[in-house]
């Protein structure tokens, strides 16, 4: 039931290809495209994108914490991506990006960072596949968790499970054996771990540590009775 993406920010930049490879058992690949601008730091773009889509069977999920997101998203769909998501703090028109994206074949995804409240966005998670609750300020990998985004989750969870909604609940940042309980008890089904996998001696065996964790959590929590 727990779906475990391997952030690739927190592999070695120089054996992405290898890197890639390491996690195949993994759900998704993650991939944080900064622009030095939205986010206090910079990454990799298209080109990187397009060459992981080919290195690697694992399907990518392009995390894009960018400006000017409407105009670039729909490129990473071209690029290979099998999920795109955007900020909606970076989106000028984030119903129609959303439907350009999966108009394009890909699944659409919204994030919001950890100041931006869920509820003003609730009249859009129908235009989903899957919402991102940053669990720490987009920029750099290796951030502690905060735990104070779990009620966020909460009133995220119970939002899509009111609308009857199959819309998947990502979380990211902070996420370790010590934290992705938590997150899956309140409400999220799909994880990302940067550090947590690829600071492990196996990086496989820690993404499939980290979702017997996750299904484990999952399986008691009360928003998953009859999911």
């Amino acid at each position: 039931m727990a779906q475990i993406n391997p952030s690739i920010l927190s592999a070695d930049f120089a054996r992405l290809a290898e890197e890639a490879r390491a996690v195949e058992g993994a759900d998704w690949l993650h991939v944080d495209v900064m622009d030095n601008h939205f986010v206090p730091n910079l990454t990799l773009g298209v080109p990187i994108v397009e060459s992981l889509s080919r290195a690697t069977s694992t399907p990518l999920d392009c995390h894009l914490m960018i400006e000017d997101a409407d105009r670039w998203a729909p490129q990473y769909v071209e690029a290979g991506a099998g999920s795109v998501t955007f900020h909606v703090e970076a989106a000028a028109a984030p119903v129609r990006l959303a439907r350009e994206i999966r108009a394009k074949g890909a699944r659409a995804s919204m994030a919001l960072r950890p100041a931006t409240p869920i509820e003003p966005y609730e009249d859009l998670l129908p235009e989903l596949d899957m919402l991102l609750i940053m669990t720490v300020e987009p920029g750099f990998g290796g951030q502690s968790f905060l735990d104070i985004m779990l009620p966020k989750i909460r009133r995220t969870r119970e939002l899509i499970s009111r609308h009857g909604l199959e819309l998947w609940l990502q979380v990211d940042g902070g996420v370790s054996e010590s934290t992705i309980e938590r997150c899956a008890e309140a409400g999220a089904d799909v994880f990302v771990a940067g550090s947590a996998v690829y600071g492990a001696k196996d990086p496989a065996a820690a993404v499939q540590a980290l979702r017997a964790k996750a299904d484990g959590a999952i399986a008691s929590a009360p928003w998953a009775c009859g999911h």
